[in-house]
């Protein structure tokens, strides 16, 4: 003879909770993450092509995710008076240059069927405060050893190794006597 086993099925309001359960977990990390994860139209790699004469500072440094999954925000300077972090890509797609919030840095562009990649960085070595330092060391680390790039207009992301996301936002590029676009307006820059 073998044992009959009592089999109860789930009420409703069992179900309705473990489906709201789930729901809110699932809207939490959406909410979590929406600083971090790019759009879906966003390209990942992009061609060095895109940003021909193109200028980016830095507004927004996310730090990896902690143990309880939150990302926080590291203090970065903003806007001309500070000295803010800046990319610069040069006319010919060759190279990359711009602030490190300290000093000037300068990095060879290499291309390949992934995308590009940096190398040969060189930056000046001007005494700043010791915030400075720090931050213009972990930048030149990011630059060296990011894994992902993606461009959505006019936000690029940097992805590192590390989780972190390095987010820029185009700055107007003056170059002498060129005609560029920016915003999808013309203008004559003169120096």
């Amino acid at each position: 003879m073998s044992p009959k086993i009592a089999h109860f099925p789930p009420s409703d309001s069992a179900i309705n909770k473990l489906f709201l359960s789930i729901a809110c977990l699932g809207l939490s990390l959406l909410t979590a993450c929406a600083n971090v994860i790019p759009p879906c139209a966003a390209k990942t790699s992009p061609p060095s092509s895109e940003f021909r004469d193109t200028k980016w500072e830095l507004v927004r440094w996310n730090l990896a995710p902690n143990a309880r999954g939150e990302v926080r925000a590291r203090q970065i300077p903003q806007g001309d008076n500070s000295n803010p972090i800046q990319l610069v890509f040069d006319a010919n797609g060759e190279r990359i240059s711009g602030s490190t919030g300290c000093n000037r840095f300068t990095a060879r562009i290499t291309e390949d069927a992934r995308g590009f990649t940096l190398d040969q960085i060189a930056s000046t070595k001007m005494a700043c405060t010791p915030q400075r330092m720090e931050l213009e060391n972990d930048f030149l680390y990011e630059l060296n050893d990011y894994r992902t790039i993606v461009r959505n207009g006019d936000q690029l992301l940097m992805i590192g190794a590390d989780r972190e996301v390095l987010s820029f936002m185009t700055k107007k590029v003056t170059l002498p006597n060129k005609i560029f676009q920016y915003s999808n307006t013309y203008s004559l820059s003169k120096v």
